[in-house]
């Protein structure tokens, strides 16, 4: 495999790092919240933002009126991370304490989307994003609503993940003597109950959406 550009080569730990494209990819589609960090007037900003990835370019959105938008509209340059926790990796020093993760990195800059359809396919791609389904079941954005928000995509070029997997790393050594638990403690996350809104009319059931999201667990519970 080619070397990595250095400004996306993993330095620390460096077995870890992945640059191909599905890894990426899975990564981005995955994870829920992407962290964009860029420099808006000598001062470092990072905010979380709800992304969608589609092809080679992830879409992030937000008020016309956000700083952040504008700063990021106008090419500033940027960092993206996404970042999926799955656990706590427990060793028998401290030192050695670490977590099960999947991480990405995307350098590059933001450009502003202007075409009307594409503006319309990632509205509905932040809302399938957050949950499958969605799109249909609701009102579709009004022209002022659209108006109202901006889109930018930014092309995936320079990325690079980092996935760490398996136990602690002291079972060779002389702390495996220790009399002390190691091993991985995974994180596990559900859905609750749907709560409805105070105002909901009564007698609107709970959506496909919603049910077809709950279905493993209720499957698994049964």
């Amino acid at each position: 495999m080619a070397r990595a550009p250095d400004r996306i080569r993993v330095r620390r730990v460096p077995e870890l790092g992945r640059y191909d494209r599905p890894a990426i990819e899975s990564i981005l589609d995955r994870g829920l919240v992407a962290h964009v960090a860029f420099v808006d007037r000598g001062e470092p900003v990072c905010i979380p933002l709800l992304h969608a990835r589609v092809g080679e370019k992830l879409y992030v959105h937000g008020s016309t009126a956000s700083r952040a938008m504008r700063t990021l509209a106008a090419g500033e340059p940027a960092c993206v991370t996404v970042t999926l926790v799955h656990g706590l990796v427990l060793a028998r020093s401290a030192f050695e304490h670490s977590a099960n993760y999947e991480s990405v990195v995307v350098f590059g800059r933001f450009e502003q989307v202007s075409d009307e359809a594409e503006r319309l396919t990632a509205f509905r791609l932040f809302t399938e994003k957050l949950l499958p389904g969605r799109w249909d079941e609701v009102r579709p954005p009004l022209a002022k609503e659209l108006k109202a928000t901006t889109i930018l995509a930014l092309p995936i070029e320079e990325a690079s993940a980092k996935i760490r997997s398996g136990p602690p790393e002291d079972d060779e050594t002389e702390d495996a003597e220790l009399e002390i638990w190691a091993g991985e403690l995974p994180f596990v996350t559900s859905y609750g109950e749907p709560v409805p809104s105070p105002g909901l009319r009564a007698g609107i059931p709970v959506p496909a959406s919603v049910r077809a999201l709950l279905e493993p667990a209720e499957t698994g519970s049964a």
